[in-house]
């Protein structure tokens, strides 16, 4: 199974302010959705509750440290090896980490592909996406979007996976 970070990011790291994503991007939510569907999606219990809703067609994954909390209709597990585990017993070939800053921080050392969405700005965030080695990656595809009505920053869609040699693998 192939375990995949989905993230947009500003020019510093940026990916949230108070508990929400700082921009509107329509083509970035259209990518997501048409990436994740019919995958897991693995997050942490701050996104989840920022999602505030089930997202069909996925099966949802919340990490939280919290031995009593419960979520309907979702699968609440203790750690990112819980999490996978989930995805690899539905049968998925491919599994997306969606955040927050600690999540992304447990998944980098054994990702295997980053779907990473530039966007091309700073904002005010409190949430950022880890620093990473980019020598261990390779860049396999970039596209660009420029800004229109429905997409407030310009923005560029990448397609980063790792060079084989350095994957950490989980227990």
């Amino acid at each position: 199974m192939i375990i995949s970070i989905i993230v947009a990011m500003d020019e510093k790291r940026g990916i949230g302010f108070r508990n929400r994503l700082p921009w509107h991007l329509s083509a970035d939510l259209v990518r997501f959705k048409k990436l994740t569907m019919n995958h897991t999606i693995i997050m942490g219990r701050k996104t989840y509750e920022s999602i505030g809703k089930i997202l069909p067609g996925r099966t949802m994954v919340v990490i939280t440290r919290s031995e009593n909390y419960h979520a309907a209709s979702v699968f609440v597990v203790h750690s990112l090896a819980e999490a996978i585990t989930v995805a690899k017993n539905h049968g998925d070939e491919e599994a997306f980490i969606i955040g927050g800053e600690a999540i992304f921080k447990m998944a980098l050392p054994i990702a295997q592909r980053i779907y990473l969405t530039n966007v091309h700005t700073v904002i005010e965030a409190d949430v950022f996406f880890p620093q990473f080695d980019e020598s261990e990656w390779i860049v396999d595809q970039c596209i660009d979007v420029p800004a229109d009505e429905k997409n407030q920053y310009p923005s560029t869609f990448s397609i980063l996976n790792r060079i084989k040699k350095n994957i950490i693998k989980l227990g």
